[in-house]
């Protein structure tokens, strides 16, 4: 379950340097663009195990603020001094530090250091931070303060879907086959934190990128951390819970805050299916007036096992895809059978779409601090489609409960994906379907 208000907050008081102005030029400071390059998103914190990700103007706070999306050892007790540049000046003032209270209890956790900004510095355009016991000087990198502007309407995008975080990534048809998917579910905004991927996932994260669909982000935590493949210590060893994924989630929606009307935070292999109308589009309003406006919609965790192949009970007539066997990957036309749901998984694995403008923590299930919570959403209503390993791996096929709704979709959907395939080099251009 998400949990509202659940973090952990310190502010040192080994310093008591006031906020204030420094008449010193900051242009020296190399100022990092954020998703620029492989090491774009990184910024250390000299004397500290701290990596700075991210900066964000905070419109929403009694004051305003520039939140700084941080990794940190969580043991390490540090006083952050944050460094503006405000029209080329200098200007100072205390950090405060949030530690995000999920960490699966890895040595390190994503966190936020909240800097005020000083009176005087009305439009600060960089920042970084440093340690306290550490000198002030600009000789180091400033991140990019976004979210200038507050947006409440006409935005780029109507729905933002954030995938985190995709490292060693080959499963390129069921990778194709989502974006698809998306598309026909209102989706216009896909963004892919990417550490690494095979050559052909690589093409088509290209394509998809030039067709304005994808907005791939470099993710460079493992350059810095031992980053753990898994979600708890004892399954994945490593520094950081599954490649940075909290971080990214948290900066994915700070990202599109004010270029998306929604944002939907979930996996790859997971797709959020509306059951009595066809589109998101369609679905967001029927939330909105069931639940209330600018809370955040969860949705129920359903498993397609990619172990189990059966016909459906009444087989439609779909084109054959006998070409699609030499692509890698799943094809979720193929898995249309799910576990049964059990209290043990009922409320758990769950994801989200939400107004990013009323969430300041995000979570991977759920939201850990919003304006205005969260509602279950009736699965009769929507519900989450989740084609991976089984989780209840003791089932038999006729335990399994057929669920044929993407096949709804299928007409569209496979000679869409068929194309895509065919354009990057991964089908026959001969290929029939």
């Amino acid at each position: 379950m998400f949990r509202q208000n659940d973090y952990k907050s310190f502010t040192s008081q080994t310093t008591t340097v006031p906020q204030h102005s420094v008449h010193t030029n900051c242009s020296v400071g190399p100022v990092v663009l954020q998703g620029r390059g492989p090491e774009a998103s990184v910024v250390t914190v000299n004397g500290t195990k701290t990596l700075l990700l991210s900066a964000y103007l905070e419109h929403r706070t009694d004051r305003k603020e520039v939140r700084v999306i941080a990794v940190v050892l969580r043991s390490e007790a540090v006083a952050y001094r944050c460094l503006f540049c405000c029209q080329e000046q200098l200007h100072i003032s205390d950090g405060v530090c949030n530690i995000h209270s999920d960490h699966f209890d890895f040595a390190y956790g994503t966190a936020n250091i909240m800097c005020p900004v000083p009176s005087g510095c009305e439009a600060p355009s960089r920042i970084t931070v440093t340690s306290a016991a550490g000198s002030s000087d600009v000789d180091r990198e400033f991140l990019e303060v976004k979210n200038q502007n507050v947006k409440s309407d006409a935005f780029p995008y109507s729905f933002t879907v954030c995938l985190s975080t995709m490292f060693d990534f080959t499963n390129v048809l069921q990778f194709v086959q989502s974006l698809e998917m998306m598309q026909l579910l209102g989706v216009d905004r896909v963004v892919v934190y990417k550490t690494s991927c095979s050559p052909e996932t690589q093409r088509i994260l290209d394509y998809y990128t030039h067709k304005g669909l994808v907005e791939v982000i470099p993710w460079s935590l493992s350059r810095y951390l031992n980053v753990s493949r898994s979600w708890l210590p004892a399954l994945g060893p490593g520094d950081l819970h599954y490649f940075g994924q909290i971080a990214a989630l948290n900066d994915c929606l700070y990202r599109y805050m004010y270029r998306s009307r929604y944002v939907a935070l979930q996996d790859m292999d997971e797709l959020i299916l509306p059951q009595s109308v066809s589109s998101w589009s369609e679905l967001l309003p029927q939330l909105e007036q069931k639940y209330g406006v600018d809370r955040c919609y969860m949705f129920e965790n359903n498993v397609f096992p990619n172990t189990i192949k059966l016909p459906p009970p009444n087989p439609p007539t779909l084109p054959l895809l006998a070409s699609w066997l030499n692509v890698s990957g799943v094809d979720i036309l193929d898995h249309l059978y799910q576990e049964p749901i059990i209290p043990e998984t009922h409320y758990s694995n769950f994801k989200i779409i939400v107004n990013p403008r009323a969430v300041f923590t995000a979570t991977v299930h759920g939201v850990l601090h919003s304006q205005n919570g969260c509602s279950w959403v009736d699965r009769n209503m929507a519900r989450m489609y989740h084609t991976r390993g089984p989780r209840q791996p003791h089932l038999k096929p006729d335990q399994l409960i057929y669920d044929g709704r993407l096949l709804d979709y299928s007409a569209r959907l496979i000679p869409a994906v068929s194309a895509v395939l065919k354009e990057n080099g991964l089908l026959e251009e001969d290929s029939t379907h």
